[in-house]
């Protein structure tokens, strides 16, 4: 299929998307030769008055497999009906043999196409935002952290004239540093494999990482998370502060891990964290 054809075919797919206000699963990778054959799926889901703003989710898993439904698909139903557009990037994982630096191509080739084609959603594409959890949240925020020094398109000869960084950052519960005082060790052999260089700890433990022009960060934990060490986010925390990051840390003494964005899953409303970012996003104006 040529070029040309490919891009009409993923108009197509958006604009059955908008209209049917259903979502519509599509591969990000299709007809690019630089990956042939390779699937990885992007569900869109256009709200019926869209407000403008676009959110690309990432859910976890620790870098080897996807928690698909309790961080992605709740979280864009609550987002969609608060008049968001959401993508669910199903990114590629060690499960299927693959590491870094397939991820940070997904999340990136994301970004391309969701401002390449923002007026076909009828969105703003200054204000793409990206919410993460788990190990999605470390590649959340590799994505404003990394993303507008380290393009992984241009390494596969793929020239975008778009910005591949979010306008905001939502990391859930994240894995941040790679370190091996607190790292997620099954995150962290699933990324850099089972003996990552100090170099490549110190490169993607995202704490080392945070530049001033980070984007505006909203951070949620929970002290009592048993899967990843609440360090996590008190360092990642720590950096966005010294680096005058605009950035909000909600902490909970109890929620544990992997809750997402649905709402039985937290012991008390008391401990639940969506109103506190509802208005967090409105003060921004994205929400």
């Amino acid at each position: 299929m040529s070029k040309m054809r490919a891009v009409l075919f993923f108009l197509l797919l958006l604009h059955g998307a908008a209209s049917a206000m259903t979502k519509k699963s599509i591969n990000i990778w299709a007809h690019t030769p630089q990956l042939p054959g390779t699937r990885v799926m992007m569900e869109v889901t256009i709200p019926d008055k869209p407000n403008g703003t676009a959110l690309i989710i990432c859910p976890g898993g620790s870098y080897h497999h996807l928690g698909v439904f309790n961080e992605g698909r709740s979280t864009a139903k609550w987002f969609s009906s608060r008049h968001v557009a959401t993508f669910l990037l199903c990114y590629r994982t060690a499960q299927d043999n693959y590491h870094y630096p397939a991820m940070m191509q997904d999340v990136q080739r994301a970004f391309q196409l969701v401002r390449e084609h923002a007026d076909d959603y009828g969105l703003d594409a200054a204000k793409v935002g990206i919410i993460g959890f788990s190990a999605g949240g470390h590649l959340a925020v590799w994505a404003g952290a990394l993303g507008g020094k380290k393009d992984e398109l241009a390494g596969m000869g793929i020239q975008t004239n778009v910005s591949l960084r979010p306008n905001f950052v939502i990391p859930v519960y994240p894995v941040v540093s790679m370190q091996d005082d607190i790292a997620h060790q099954w995150s962290r052999r699933s990324l850099l494999g089972r003996a990552p260089s100090q170099e490549q700890k110190d490169a993607f433990s995202m704490e080392m990482q945070i530049p001033a022009d980070m984007p505006p960060t909203y951070l949620v934990a929970c002290k009592d998370d048993p899967v990843v060490p609440f360090e996590n986010s008190v360092r990642l925390y720590e950096a966005l502060q010294s680096a005058r990051v605009d950035s909000s840390f909600a902490v909970y003494e109890k929620g544990g891990h992997g809750f997402g964005m649905q709402t039985y899953k937290i012991p008390s409303r008391k401990y639940h964290w969506d109103e506190q970012l509802a208005a967090w996003l409105e003060e921004r104006g994205f929400l």
